[in-house]
């Protein structure tokens, strides 16, 4: 929709990511957990290598944690929930919806700015930098700004360093990170605002820049066993998601790792 005085930005993304899932394996009683998109590859490797602590894996389903954190709180089944922001984290905790003890900062993670892997784009990214020039007339691709947590954070880097009024008109917003990710990797956005470890993963992307730190809030994953959950291996894989060797499954992905036991 356009209004005068004002820009349009195409909402975008993977339609296949718009609703999660919850495999059948949740009537079999195991630990079901909702985990941001951008945690899939790190996630997947520890929760193979925490099966023999906790006697089986996991069920996991990725999404944005906005989407995930509605859910929830629609009632889908789920046992654990790791956000990529406070805030989804603080949405469910204010509606009994979380078992607060269990609450813990787990991650930390960078945003970064991608282009293709054959972009000639180059770069500094600092106060009013020539943003708008370098996405020219393609995307730049972002999560959703009012809901995703890298959306959130990019937008808010951006507004930082005086430059978000200059792209708004040229975002392509998805939704949830890995979204994003894809439409730079296939070339359909010039360039993309996402986690550092989402670029690690993705080698159809190159980094263009990193986002200083102080241009947006802290960016930390929190994690959490929801109110309902009743699993006996719950505390186990809680305990092992904290443990050194997932720690350094977490690191390997470019993760900054948090949690106390490691």
């Amino acid at each position: 929709m356009t209004r005068k005085g004002s820009t349009t930005i195409a909402k975008v993304g993977l339609a296949a990511m718009l609703m999660v899932v919850v495999p059948a394996a949740y009537a079999d009683d195991k630990v079901v957990v909702f985990a941001a998109a951008s945690l899939k590859e790190g996630l997947d490797a520890i929760n193979k290598a925490c099966e023999a602590d906790v006697g089986e894996v996991a069920t996991i389903s990725y999404a944005a944690s906005s989407a995930l954190a509605r859910q929830i709180e629609s009632g889908a089944p789920a046992d654990v929930f790791i956000s990529a922001d406070l805030d989804w984290m603080k949405y469910l905790s204010d509606r009994k919806l979380t078992k607060p003890e269990t609450e813990m900062k787990l991650l930390g993670n960078q945003i970064v700015l991608v282009a293709p892997r054959d972009s000639k784009v180059e770069t500094r990214i600092e106060k009013g930098f020539a943003l708008a020039g370098l996405v020219g007339d393609g995307k730049l691709a972002m999560g959703d700004v009012k809901a995703v947590p890298a959306g959130k954070y990019g937008k808010a880097a951006l507004e930082s360093l005086g430059v978000w009024s200059s792209v708004e008109g040229k975002v392509a917003q998805a939704e949830n990170v890995r979204a994003a990710l894809k439409l730079v990797s296939t070339g359909e956005a010039a360039l993309g605002i996402v986690y550092a470890t989402d670029a690690h993963a993705e080698p159809g992307v190159k980094v263009v820049g990193t986002f200083p730190a102080a241009t947006h809030p802290p960016i930390i994953y929190p994690v959490a066993q929801l109110a309902d959950s009743k699993g006996k291996d719950i505390p186990a894989f809680l305990k092992c998601l904290q443990s050194a060797k997932a720690g350094e499954l977490f690191k390997a992905q470019g993760f900054t790792v948090l949690a106390p036991n490691n």
